[in-house]
This record gives C-alpha cells, sequence and structure tokens, in this order.
C-alpha cells in the first residue's frame, strides 16, 4: 500500500503565480494537484517549468478567465474535458483524470464551480445552480462505478455558518444561499464525503481570505475548497490540510491549497 497526496488550489492566474505554484509544488510534492483559475489558454500554460518538476501537465483553459488543470507525477490513463450536460456551456471550469493506482484506478476532477453573484443576476445564479445540478448527475453516474473518486476544486460553497468568520455578512450571497447550501447537500446525499469535515472539527477552518479590508490579517476568511469523496475513496482517505501558509507568500492568491493523504 503507497500514500498519495491529492490537492486542490485556485491558483488565481497561473501566469503570474508561476514563481508560488513551482516553490509550492516542490514544498508540498503534491502527487496530484488539481488548479482552477489558471486565466490561461492551453498552448499558453507555463507547462515546461511544471514539467521540469516532474509533473505530467494536462489543461482545460480559455482566454483570461476560469479554466482548470490537473498536475500529476504519473500519466493520466485518460483525460475528459468539460462536464457533461450541456454542449452550449462554452465556460472552461471541469476536467476529470483516471490515474492508474494499485488494485486499480482513481479518477481526479479538478473542478470550478460558478461563483453565481450578484445573486439576484437572471443569468449567474441560475447558471450556477444548473451547473450544480449537472455535477450532481455526473457524480451519481460515476458513482455508479464503485471507484474512487474525487472532486477537487474551488466549489464557491460556504457549506455551514461555522465555514465563515461572520455568517451575517454572507447571507444574501449566492455562495452561502439556501439553495445553493441544499445543492451541495444533494452532492452529500449520494455519498459523498466532506474530507476536511470528515478529519477535522476545528472551527473555524478556512481556505479563501479576499484581498480586501485586511482580511487575511484579520483572519476573515471562507472556506469554500473541498475535497468531496466517493465511500472508495473515503474509505482511504487517512488526512486533510489546508496549506494556508502559502497566502502570506508574495503576490499570494486568494485561495490556498487543500490537501488529503490516501492510502491505495
Amino acid at each position: 500500500m503507497s500514500m498519495m497526496k491529492i490537492a486542490t488550489w485556485n491558483i488565481n492566474g497561473v501566469k503570474a503565480r508561476i514563481e508560488n505554484l513551482c516553490q509550492w509544488l516542490k514544498d508540498s510534492d503534491p502527487d496530484i494537484a488539481c488548479l482552477q483559475e489558471i486565466k490561461s489558454v492551453d498552448e499558453g500554460f507555463p507547462r515546461a517549468e511544471i514539467e521540469a518538476l516532474g509533473y505530467h501537465v494536462e489543461t482545460h483553459g480559455q482566454k483570461g478567465f476560469n479554466g482548470v488543470a490537473l498536475l500529476s507525477k504519473i500519466k493520466p490513463d485518460e483525460v475528459n474535458r468539460g462536464l457533461p450536460g450541456d454542449e452550449t456551456d462554452e465556460q472552461a471550469r471541469f476536467i476529470e483524470g483516471v490515474f492508474s493506482v494499485e488494485g486499480g484506478v482513481v479518477r481526479v476532477v479538478s473542478l470550478y464551480l460558478p461563483n453565481g453573484n450578484p445573486s439576484d443576476d437572471p443569468v449567474k445564479y441560475p447558471y450556477k445552480l444548473a451547473w450544480m445540478a449537472r455535477l450532481e448527475a455526473f457524480a451519481r453516474d460515476r458513482m455508479a462505478l464503485e471507484e474512487p473518486l474525487i472532486l477537487a476544486g474551488d466549489y464557491n460553497v460556504i457549506p455551514e455558518p461555522h465555514d465563515a468568520k461572520d455568517p451575517s455578512q454572507w447571507v444574501t450571497d449566492a455562495l452561502f444561499l439556501p439553495q445553493t447550501r441544499a445543492a451541495f447537500r444533494r452532492l452529500e446525499n449520494l455519498g459523498f464525503v466532506d474530507a476536511v469535515r470528515a478529519t477535522n472539527d476545528e472551527t473555524p477552518l478556512f481556505s479563501f481570505w479576499d484581498y480586501q479590508a485586511g482580511a487575511w490579517q484579520k483572519n476573515n476568511g471562507i472556506r469554500i475548497d473541498h475535497l468531496m469523496l466517493s465511500p472508495e475513496a473515503s474509505d482511504r482517505l487517512r488526512s486533510t490540510a489546508i496549506e494556508k501558509h502559502v497566502r502570506a507568500w508574495e503576490k499570494p492568491s486568494d485561495h490556498v491549497p487543500v490537501v488529503g493523504h490516501f492510502a491505495f
């Protein structure tokens, strides 16, 4: 049995953070890293620097915003780009890799769920809820395979009041509306486990601190980056960590890596 470290990080612009990303890959040494908001087309992604560190790179990008990537020490057997269910959706928010591990495979998804704000917008919030419904349908289909599946990413969902420093600030926000949290619970009700909460009941635990109003200095954060695990992946989970020290680096992302350690 071998251990695997699987991480998710909204990098908030891979070109602006390439030095931080490379430093983190060296320090943290994940086996698979799921990135969101790479904000780069595929051909513009700085893959050479990452490949030089021993990682295989798979991207699903678009110009200027969104975009997801999988960085892995082992080459995936299969890669699927784009969340099924809407052929008209051009936003690059989903990439799935299938990796061979001892005794079988593990499926790892890097996802960047829509923000949905302003929540009264006639397009943005319905798009978020529709995307979550498509994710639920995808997850239900994949569950039937009875394989370890990790849905990792920036969900733009604050699951519970204790996942925010001040929940009252978020009551009208698309990240915390009842419909948003109910959609997240439907994913859990399929059998998916929130890895961080399964291993840590400490509060508060945050993964995002806004750039504004001294949020980092005041620890005014929220927890919106999640590793959601199928039962077969949850069985293999040994521990989790939020690597918040990278938020204090020069030119940081406003998110920090969330990692899980798995035994395969």
